[in-house]
């Protein structure tokens, strides 16, 4: 009798601009993938473009299938909340990953990825983790625990321990649980009513959100290259090129030999490597202000009179502006 494969589904959120470092990172999976495993990667966009779509649907391969996931329902009602709290080069499709639970009830779990990683390793390995009922599992966040100021937000911004709090780039999710745990409501519910200043938005929220039922994973399945302690890599799964230091922006990022590896096996590379070129000092500049900018801003959420360390409420089951948000029909695309 013939085996039945496991389908591995895995998430991302992009829109047309990022599809080079999308079609890397989905390369990479490709080439770890195991041929025991079918793997259905969902691109959740807001309106990408039919030429685009093409270019990533060319990306399938016999045991990787691709489709796309359009939000425009949900986020369009959300569209002034959503954008309210974010900055510099944050952008909406960082929300999207809150909603898969409510949108997928067909999974009971699922890999959630940002666009900017590439894999050394099957993802197999990963999803198939036993992490009890945790709601997630994760990595603590080396950028959080790596600055004096950014620890300080967690603990009295988030009311989160530094050590706790993880970074929301790579995750597995426990939809069965996040769907009864409530998640999605509890976050529209706090973003409807509160909106607070965030220094992450969505990872912090999801921070608070599974605060508690939270599984840690070793760094090696998402290595920052720029903070925590430093790997063979060799030894790493996942290469996360987070923050503002992109391998196609500066030449002297960690572990970056990894990601042009996979790039050069893709019809971007020439692409990347002119982007590489034709980056400025002054865009160096201003992402170095960037940061400094970051860390000013946790300064002042810290300092502020009402921040989400003071909160301690519960979902209001019937507020009808979550409800109906809520309640919007589902549209593939």
């Amino acid at each position: 009798m013939r085996k039945i494969k496991s389908e591995i589904p895995v998430f991302f959120s992009t829109d047309d601009n990022y599809i080079p470092c999308l079609s890397v990172a989905i390369h990479s999976l490709e080439a770890n993938s195991s041929e025991e495993n079918n793997y259905r990667i969902i691109i959740l966009h807001t309106g990408m473009s039919l030429k685009g779509k093409a270019i990533v649907k060319r990306l399938e391969t016999s045991n990787v299938r691709i489709s796309f996931q359009n939000i425009s329902h949900i986020t369009s009602k959300l569209s002034k909340d959503l954008s309210l709290r974010l900055r510099d080069y944050y952008s909406e499709t960082i929300y999207y990953r809150l909603f898969i639970p409510s949108m997928f009830p067909e999974y009971e779990r699922a890999i959630y990825l940002d666009a900017d990683i590439v894999l050394q390793d099957d993802i197999a390995k990963l999803y198939n983790l036993d992490i009890g009922d945790n709601l997630v599992a994760g990595v603590t966040d080396q950028v959080i625990n790596s600055v004096p100021e950014f620890r300080v937000y967690s603990k009295e911004g988030l009311g989160i321990e530094p050590k706790e709090y993880f970074n929301s780039g790579v995750l597995l999710m426990n939809l069965r649980e996040m769907r009864k745990a409530k998640i999605e409501e509890k976050f529209l519910y706090r973003l409807l009513n509160y909106n607070l200043d965030t220094a992450a938005p969505d990872q912090d929220y999801l921070n608070i959100l599974c605060k508690g039922r939270v599984y840690y994973l070793p760094e090696t399945w998402n290595k920052m290259p720029d903070y925590g302690e430093q790997c063979d890599i060799n030894d790493i799964h996942l290469i996360h090129y987070n923050m503002f230091r992109k391998p196609w922006h500066y030449s002297d990022v960690p572990y970056q030999e990894s990601f042009w590896k996979y790039a050069k096996e893709t019809k971007y590379y020439d692409e990347l490597r002119q982007t590489l070129e034709d980056y400025t000092d002054e865009e160096k500049k201003a992402d170095l202000a960037g940061g400094d900018k970051l860390v000013e801003y946790t300064k002042q959420i810290v300092k502020s009179e009402f921040k989400f360390a003071d909160i301690d409420d519960d979902l209001e089951e019937d507020d009808a502006e979550i409800v109906e948000i809520m309640n919007a029909t589902d549209e593939t695309v």
